[in-house]
C-alpha cells in the first residue's frame, strides 16, 4: 500500500464535555433533532390524509357497500392512490433530503425505506389486479383479455408496464437471500432502476387516472409532489455533492494498511470543518482513480474530524474496498454527506458503552476520540472472527493509555445460542447478563452498537432486555 507523510501534525480534535447533571438531560433532550422528527412525521402524515380525503370524495364509501365491479374499482383505486404515494416517498428517502435525514437519522430511514418500498410494491400490484378484474366485470371481458387492452389503449399504460417490470426486478434483488448472493456493487447498480421503475410508473396516473384529475387541487398535488421528487433527485444527490465536493477539493494523502484485512485512507481539504460533520457520522465517497468511480461506498469517519482532515476505515471483502489499497496521494475525492445521527448529540447518559462488530468499530474509535468521559467510564467491546482482524487497534491503545478506556474483545465464532451476537466462548452465557456484568450501572450508560444488520438487532434486543432503554440504545445502518 502507499503512504503519505505530512509534515506537520494534524491537530486534536476538541473534546465535547462529558455529561454530568440532569440540566444536561433535559437540554439534550429537547434539542433541534425532536422538531426535524416532527416535521418530518408531520408532512408524511398530512399527506397521506390528503391522499386518503381526495379517494373518499370520489364517493369511495358508497361504492365499498355495492359488492361488485365499483367495489373492485374502488378498492384498485385507493390501493393504487396510496401506492403511487408510497412511491414517491420512496425516492424522496432515497434523494437523501435533509427533513427526512434530520428528523429520522439515516438507521431510520433505512427501516423506512425497505418497510415502504415493500408496502409501495404490494399495494401496487393489489392496484393491478383489482382495477384489471374490476373493469373485466364491469365491461364482461375476460381479465387477459382486459390487462391487454390497459397496456396498449389506455395513455401511459405501456410505460407503466415496463415500470413495474423494473420494480419487481428491484424488489427481488432486495431480499434478504438474493442479496447475500449478489456482490454490493451488483446490487446496488440494480438498485438505481428503482429510480426508472417509478418514473415509468407514475406518467399514466396524471393522464388516465380520474383521482388526479377530479379536481384543480388533486392535479396540483400530484404534479407538485412528483416535481418535487424529481427535483430533489437533482438537487441533493447531483447538485449539491458536486458543489462541495469542488468547494472542499478533498484529496487522498495516505494510505495505509489497519489490522490484518483492512485499509486506512486519509483525506485532506480545505475549509472541511464548514461541513459540520461529526464523530460517528459517514460519507458517501467515489474515488475519482478510473473507470468504476461513479458507484458510491458509505464509510464512516474512522476519526473524529481534526481540521481540514478526514480518515476512513474499511474491511477488505470485495472489490469496493480492495479499490481503497490502490488510491494514490493527490487522488480527487466526490462525496455526499455528512449522514447519519449516531453521534455524541444523542448521548443523555454519564457513561458510554461501545459494542462494534468488524468495521462496525471504526465510528465508535470516532466518537471515542471527541467525547468527553471520565477514566473507567467508557467501555469498548470489539468483535471479530479472528482478533487479527481488528481495525483501529493503534488508536484503541491511544485511548486505553492517554482517556482510561476500558477495552475487552469477543472474538471468535458467532454462539448458536439465543445471543448469537456473542461468541461461541461466552456460549453459556446470556446477552442481557454480560451486559449487566460489563456495566453494573447500566442507568448511567448511552449504548452505541454498529456491525451487521441481524447482529446489531439481536444485540439491542439484549440491550433493551438488560433495562437500557431504547432511548439510549444509538445504531446505523448502510443497508436497506
Amino acid at each position: 500500500m502507499t503512504t503519505y507523510q505530512r509534515d506537520a501534525a494534524r491537530p486534536s480534535p476538541p473534546l465535547r464535555e462529558p455529561i454530568s447533571s440532569g440540566t444536561d438531560l433535559t437540554r439534550r433532550a429537547a434539542s433541534a433533532t425532536d422538531w426535524w422528527r416532527i416535521g418530518s412525521v408531520s408532512v408524511i402524515w398530512l399527506t397521506s390524509l390528503f391522499v386518503v380525503a381526495l379517494w373518499v370524495s370520489g364517493g369511495a364509501v358508497q361504492d365499498l357497500a355495492r359488492f361488485d365491479a365499483d367495489t373492485l374499482d374502488t378498492l384498485g383505486r385507493v390501493t393504487g392512490l396510496v401506492a403511487a404515494n408510497l412511491l414517491l416517498y420512496q425516492v424522496l428517502l432515497m434523494a437523501r433530503v435533509p427533513l427526512f435525514e434530520r428528523g429520522f437519522g439515516r438507521d431510520g430511514i433505512t427501516r423506512m425505506h425497505r418497510l415502504v418500498g415493500f408496502w409501495s410494491f404490494w399495494l401496487m400490484l393489489a392496484h393491478i389486479v383489482l382495477i384489471t378484474f374490476g373493469y373485466a366485470a364491469e365491461s364482461n371481458v375476460n381479465v387477459f383479455v382486459q390487462a391487454w387492452q390497459f397496456v396498449w389503449d389506455y395513455p401511459g399504460m405501456l410505460l407503466a408496464a415496463v415500470g413495474t417490470g423494473l420494480l419487481v426486478m428491484v424488489v427481488v434483488t432486495s431480499m434478504r437471500r438474493a442479496r447475500r448472493k449478489l456482490r454490493y456493487e451488483s446490487w446496488h447498480l440494480l438498485h438505481l432502476y428503482a429510480y426508472l421503475g417509478v418514473g415509468f410508473s407514475l406518467p399514466h396516473m396524471l393522464w388516465t387516472g380520474a383521482d388526479f384529475l377530479s379536481s384543480p387541487l388533486a392535479t396540483v398535488y400530484w404534479w407538485t409532489l412528483w416535481a418535487l421528487a424529481a427535483l430533489s433527485l437533482i438537487v441533493f444527490r447531483i447538485l449539491v455533492p458536486i458543489i462541495r465536493s469542488l468547494r472542499h477539493r478533498v484529496r487522498v494523502i495516505a494510505v495505509e494498511p489497519d489490522g490484518g484485512h483492512g485499509v486506512l485512507v486519509r483525506m485532506e481539504g480545505r475549509t472541511l470543518h464548514r461541513l459540520g460533520a461529526e464523530s460517528g457520522q459517514f460519507f458517501v465517497w467515489r474515488f475519482l482513480d478510473g473507470a468504476g468511480w461513479m458507484r458510491g461506498h458509505p464509510f464512516s469517519l474512522a476519526s473524529a474530524p481534526a481540521g481540514n482532515h478526514f480518515s476512513i476505515s474499511a474491511r477488505i471483502i470485495g472489490d469496493g474496498t480492495s479499490r481503497l489499497t490502490t488510491l494514490r496521494p493527490g487522488t480527487r475525492v466526490v462525496f455526499e454527506g455528512p449522514y447519519g445521527r449516531m453521534t455524541g448529540r444523542e448521548r443523555t447518559g454519564r457513561k458510554l458503552l461501545m459494542i462494534g462488530a468488524g468495521a462496525g468499530v471504526t465510528p465508535l474509535v470516532s466518537l471515542l476520540e471527541s467525547e468527553g468521559y471520565a477514566p473507567g467510564d467508557a467501555t469498548l467491546i470489539a468483535r471479530d472472527s479472528d482478533p487479527s482482524e481488528g481495525l483501529r487497534s493503534a488508536a484503541i491503545e491511544r485511548l486505553v493509555k492517554d482517556r482510561g478506556l476500558r477495552f475487552a474483545r469477543l472474538d471468535g465464532h458467532r454462539s448458536h445460542g439465543h445471543s448469537s451476537w456473542l461468541p461461541q466462548s461466552h456460549a453459556e452465557w446470556t446477552g442481557d447478563d454480560l451486559i449487566r456484568y460489563l456495566a453494573p450501572d447500566l442507568e448511567l450508560y448511552d449504548a452505541y452498537v454498529c456491525g451487521p444488520v441481524q447482529w446489531m438487532d439481536n444485540l439491542t434486543h439484549d440491550l433493551r432486555a438488560a433495562g437500557l432503554p431504547a432511548s439510549r440504545i444509538h445504531t446505523e445502518r448502510f443497508t436497506v
